[in-house]
């Protein structure tokens, strides 16, 4: 008689119980762990750029950068003044909990406030495992369209802010902010949007005063 095994359901059952154990100790050392998640070409590096430049001083944060094979984000980061290290994830589309694990053990958390992962670049995978941080962000740019919430619900419904960047090229884009908050609020009626450029700078003290709210009540909570 054949055998059928539900393979994912215990997959996704074993990551969040990772993930969970992550939180907590991430919890005894006080640190902030933050998952940004998006499409490749979105402007996830930039952002993180301008982001660190803006909490100078501020948080001492660690930063990892996770790819398919690649190190290029990392030394960017790196040059940008972070501490960063490079994760490959051996051809996977996404990070689990025990690799955020491994990447946080492998960065080294003892001299950081604040965590962030930049995840592998799609809108699938990466919002089906929860890698043990304490907040998810996405990053949806203007030249990708604003029906976005519409063809991938479940990373709208996992984060709790969205950016979105490249406002600076509105004009030259059919894309309608009133849409897309409509259709993200309608997947997540709790999701934070914040307008913004990377390249300008537009909307990055706001996304900063966001992030230091978050990372001030977890350390607080």
């Amino acid at each position: 008689m054949l055998r059928t095994i539900e393979i994912k359901q215990s997959v996704f059952e074993s990551n969040d119980r990772e993930a969970d154990k992550v939180r907590a100790e991430l919890k005894r050392r006080g640190i902030f762990l933050l998952n940004l998640m998006s499409s490749p070409g979105s402007g996830k590096t930039t952002t993180l750029v301008k982001t660190l430049a803006a909490l100078r001083g501020e948080m001492r944060i660690g930063v990892m950068e996770a790819d398919i094979d690649s190190d290029v984000d990392a030394h960017t980061v790196e040059a940008a003044g972070a501490k960063a290290i490079q994760l490959h994830t051996g051809g996977m589309c996404h990070l689990t909990a025990d690799m955020t694990r491994q990447g946080l053990e492998a960065l080294g958390t003892e001299d950081i406030d604040l965590a962030i992962l930049e995840n592998v670049g799609n809108l699938v995978c990466p919002a089906e495992f929860d890698t043990g941080a304490v907040r998810n962000a996405m990053i949806l740019s203007v030249p990708e369209g604003h029906d976005k919430p519409l063809k991938y619900p479940l990373m709208f419904e996992v984060c709790h802010v969205m950016l979105i960047n490249k406002i600076d090229v509105l004009p030259y884009f059919d894309f309608d902010l009133d849409k897309v908050r409509e259709y993200a609020l309608r997947r997540n009626p709790n999701i934070e949007i914040i307008p913004i450029s990377a390249k300008t700078g537009e909307g990055i003290d706001e996304w900063c005063a966001w992030l230091r709210r978050e990372v001030k009540a977890w350390k607080e909570g």
